[in-house]
């Protein structure tokens, strides 16, 4: 059995990056258990990047509607995973949205569709929050949006300080909520409480 898969040119370079990497931990690349290993790796990683090769016209497909309310709409415990540009490790939580509309709302499965957008991207928790409420202001045109993150990281949990119950959390507010601050008290208090890592 060949350990040399064939696979699509879109994988090759990825993959021989992979193979590299296992091989420099002095791994026996010809094992069993390995021999298809770079390749599902690197499919692996196209899968955790792919928001990269996305658009915000394709991932909303024009699912923008009239609505004449103007109260809170809150989505919330949007699970999301993501790979920290700093080590390429994951950190993964859940996001909480919301947002005060001006004549049109966005539909639901939407706001799933943008976390993963910029989740699959390499990030950072702080950039992805401000990204996510960015692109709903700019989709929406609503009056404010608020986003909140709660995510435990792996480079936190298994390397460095190893502190495998931290949580850290993100916010990130715009219009209203930036200077209304019963807008915010509304949102914050509607927010579930931060969970522990387990």
């Amino acid at each position: 059995m060949s350990n040399t898969p064939i696979v699509t040119p879109d994988y090759k370079e990825s993959t021989e990056s992979y193979r590299q990497l296992i091989a420099s931990t002095g791994e026996d690349l010809d094992r069993p258990g390995l021999l298809d290993t770079p390749v599902r790796a690197a499919k692996a990683f196209a899968h955790l990047t792919q928001g990269y090769h996305q658009s915000i016209d394709e991932v909303v497909n024009d699912a923008v509607f009239p609505s004449a309310n103007r109260e809170l709409v809150l989505v919330q415990n949007i699970e999301f995973y993501s790979l920290c540009e700093h080590h390429m490790l994951p950190f993964h939580g859940v996001a909480h949205i919301g947002y005060l509309p001006d004549g049109q709302v966005l539909g639901l499965s939407k706001f799933a569709r943008i976390v993963d957008m910029f989740a699959r991207r390499l990030q950072i928790q702080e950039n992805l929050s401000e990204q996510i409420a960015q692109t709903i202001m700019d989709v929406t045109g609503c009056r404010g949006v608020a986003v909140v993150m709660d995510a435990s990281h792996m480079c936190m949990m298994m390397r460095g300080v190893s502190k495998q119950h931290s949580t850290t959390r993100s916010t990130a507010m715009l219009g209203e909520y930036q200077h209304n601050n019963q807008a915010r008290n509304e949102f914050l208090g509607a927010v579930p409480k931060r969970q522990p890592a387990f």
